[in-house]
């Protein structure tokens, strides 16, 4: 590989670097290990079987009707609905994913107090995908179903008043596209505006306001590896600025994967009563693999957007589902209210081809019409049997009262890191708020604790930007990601824990090892060369 161009290589985005990485190990003819994406390897079994048994009754639904007619159903009929579902789980009832259907109904009926029949038809609908979106943000059972599962994971205990709105949306990667669009549209955010970013962060964060279309200033919010990756009261400090308009964050972070501790979060909530008018986005993707988890939306619902994907958790990158959620009352639509007559009269114009009353849409319906440039605000939605699997997921962490399932998910990844380290041979640093879905190894760290401060100091002048990653995927096979391309200060990896199998960490972290090993016979030697004493003439 050649190493000629650092500068040109650390320009790259990590993602993009990432393939250079992998074409890197592909050419030394070695096993493959790719740490780099966080695509879990793992996926949850029961609501997946739920999803397809439910289809298997909606399809005896569909073909009640236009029997006389080969390959031609219709449309569920409401009527009688909930007596044939009975009867299909008890026909079926010893195939997997029946009890969990039949037990989905009996929950939404008998704990959320929703109507069984106009759930069973909500979902057949939605899984025949025989029809459009209605409503257009979230099918209207759906949305309170996904919005239990949110409000006891991001809110948990935490007092919390008032109801809040979801946007049903593509992931997490729609989600931050729609926002960025919409808040610029609705002139919340504009161009030559700040705002600030909770460092180190899921990288198109920071690319994003860099783009032509916004040319957004950013101040970086530090969370240092010194402080556990927790911002520092000094960082914080810097949303007193009024010209810093929003504060966008991951929390857990992306890629420490640590959790804001409490202490930090209440200091936040103060901050922002100094700030009413400060916007918040939090991205809480990796939130549920954390216990007792609680969200800045939880803290500030007031002024913070919520941005969820199902994706890591459930294993089900490939569905592209999430959600983005506002309190019913927020600053967003308050910002709007207090907008410039002439600026109110050009949005009036913008969405006065969706309703009669512009100034009355809120923020999150804008949202949805702007994700469909407003005027197929008519088409808008998303994909209907993909809302009905995120339902079914909602249902399943809902009646996993004993949160089965999440204990697992977190088992998984600690013994992943534990094995990482092992191989490494150094001691793994417990965090209670850290959540493992990814780590990031830190190169100056990693080789002090090795082979002590002088041959770390060393290492670091010796190697050029991202050279290390290009060697240990060309002498090893294994691909991290370079951490400075989530905004961290230090020379680092990322290497995702959900993606490979225990055994594979075992091996990168002996490939790891055995690299910084062969570095330290190399400096050992230059320094022996420059210690020896020179024959004389």
């Amino acid at each position: 590989m050649d190493f000629s161009n650092p500068a040109k290589l650390a320009l790259l985005s990590p993602f993009e670097l990432k393939d250079a990485l992998i074409q890197t190990a592909k050419q030394s003819n070695r096993l493959m290990l790719n740490a780099g994406r966080g695509n879990p390897n793992f996926l949850a079994t029961t609501p997946r079987h739920g999803f397809f048994q439910f289809g298997q009754f909606a399809m005896t639904e569909a073909e009640r009707s236009y029997v006389y007619m080969e390959d031609v159903g219709g449309f569920p009929t409401r009527e009688g609905i909930e007596a044939r579902f009975e009867i299909f789980v008890r026909k079926h009832a010893d195939t997997p994913g029946v009890h969990f259907i039949e037990a989905a109904v009996s929950y939404v009926r008998d704990q959320l107090g929703l109507s069984a029949g106009d759930f069973i038809y909500e979902m057949c609908e939605a899984i025949l995908g025989c029809n459009y979106p209605v409503p257009d943000r979230m099918l209207r059972l759906s949305e309170k179903i996904v919005g239990q599962y949110i409000h006891r994971e991001m809110v948990g205990d935490h007092p919390f008043v008032g109801n809040f709105d979801m946007y049903a949306v593509e992931g997490g990667t729609a989600a931050m596209t729609y926002l960025f669009s919409s808040l610029k549209s609705n002139h919340i955010i504009q161009e030559g505006d700040t705002i600030a970013l909770g460092m180190p962060i899921f990288t198109p964060y920071i690319e994003i306001p860099q783009l032509n279309d916004y040319k957004l200033n950013t101040v970086h919010i530090d969370a240092p590896q010194s402080n556990n990756w927790q911002f520092t009261k000094k960082e914080l400090d810097k949303l007193l600025d009024p010209k810093v308009k929003a504060f966008f964050l991951v929390n857990p972070s992306n890629p420490p994967s640590v959790k804001i501790d409490d202490e930090t979060l209440e200091y936040i909530a103060r901050i922002i009563k100094k700030r009413p008018d400060l916007i918040i986005l939090t991205d809480d993707v990796y939130g549920t693999f954390a216990d007792n988890f609680v969200s800045l939306f939880a803290m500030c619902p007031y002024n913070t957007i919520l941005v969820y994907s199902f994706s890591k958790y459930f294993g089900a990158t490939g569905w592209r589902m999430g959600v983005v959620a506002t309190h019913e009352k927020n600053v967003l639509d308050d910002k709007i209210a207090k907008l410039p007559e002439t600026i109110k009269k050009q949005l009036d114009a913008r969405y006065h081809s969706i309703t009669t009353e512009p100034r009355q849409l809120k923020f999150i319906d804008r949202l949805v019409a702007d994700s469909r440039t407003v005027a197929l605000n008519h088409t808008a939605g998303l994909s209907t049997p993909v809302q009905a699997q995120m339902t079914l997921f909602s249902l399943f962490s809902l009646m996993d009262e004993e949160q089965k399932y999440k204990q697992s998910m977190k088992r998984i990844v600690l013994r992943r890191k534990e094995a990482l380290y092992r191989e490494l041979g150094l001691p793994m640093v417990h965090d209670a708020n850290s959540v493992r879905y990814y780590h990031l190894l830190d190169m100056e760290s990693l080789a002090a604790q090795m082979h002590g401060e002088e041959f770390s100091q060393w290492l670091l002048k010796k190697l050029k930007p991202n050279e290390a990653l290009f060697r240990l995927a060309e002498e090893t096979g294994v691909i991290l990601l370079p951490g400075r391309g989530f905004g961290t200060t230090h020379p680092s990896g990322r290497v995702s824990l959900a993606n490979l199998n225990e055994y594979d960490y075992a091996n990168i972290g002996r490939a790891i090892r055995g690299m910084a090993s062969e570095f330290f016979a190399v400096f050992e030697k230059e320094k022996a060369g420059k210690g020896a004493k020179k024959p004389k003439k």
